[in-house]
């Protein structure tokens, strides 16, 4: 019989082995897209044109689903907790400004703007990758209640095109109270539109009610199904996307 001994900060650390592969996923993603972008601007008319449409691919697949991946795992348990929400939001703004770009190259007319917006697509999520691996992630592997190497799994199944597993039950009785918001952000991040799950407390959770509200306005479900004195249950829930 073997036991596992992980040691933080060192090579058999769990969280450790996360990031190197979230990092690898970023740099061959990074690579990927800059050398298809060098053929898009670089190769004769014909040649280019079919590199244009294989850059755009590139981006309207795998990028957009990469980011969204991201967004969905990464994000919204970190917009879960005070000391990375405030990234978060900013690291959602530079989503927003790629997906204007990837719009920007699918309209583009003529080299000139293929030629910007490939550009400025490499230094945009070159700048999301390295705020991600150089702030984000380190501080999300030693937040309490965060499980990253749980989070990568769930990034590759997202990448993979499967689905997540959501329990219909969270409760946080057990958990320590600074353990508990990341972890059932979390869990909202792996809800599809319509869908909800319960939540047991045992006060009236207020505060995260408030924390819901600011980071994803007016977009979630909220129904009280108990309210104590002693046990609290809501019906927290991703709100239908309207057509």
């Amino acid at each position: 019989m073997t036991s596992q001994i992980h040691i933080q900060g060192t090579a058999t650390d769990p969280a450790r082995r996360a990031q190197h592969v979230l990092r690898d996923r970023g740099d061959e993603l990074l690579a990927e897209l800059t050398a298809k972008v060098a053929l898009a601007t670089e190769l004769q008319l014909d040649d280019r044109e079919q590199a244009q449409a294989a850059l755009l691919d590139l981006c309207t697949q795998r990028a957009v689903r990469h980011l969204e991946a991201t967004d969905r795992v990464l994000y919204s348990v970190a917009a879960g907790a005070a000391e990375t929400r405030l990234l978060v939001r900013a690291l959602r703004a530079q989503h927003d400004l790629v997906a204007a770009r990837i719009d920007a190259l699918r309209r583009a007319d003529g080299v000139a703007d293929v030629a910007a917006s490939a550009h400025a697509l490499v230094t945009l999520l070159g700048s999301c990758h390295h705020v991600e691996q150089e702030v984000l992630i380190p501080a999300l592997a030693v937040l309490p209640g965060v499980d990253l190497p749980a989070l990568v799994d769930d990034i590759g199944i997202l990448l993979g095109g499967g689905v997540l597993d959501i329990p219909g039950v969270l409760d946080v009785r057990e958990i320590p109270h600074g353990r508990r918001h990341p972890r059932i952000f979390g869990i909202y991040a792996r809800l599809a539109p319509g869908e909800s799950f319960v939540l047991v407390n045992n006060h009236d959770p207020k505060p995260l009610r408030r924390e819901f509200q600011a980071t994803y306005p007016d977009r979630f479900g909220w129904d009280y199904l108990e309210s104590g004195p002693d046990r609290w249950q809501v019906r927290i829930g991703r709100l239908p996307v309207e057509a």
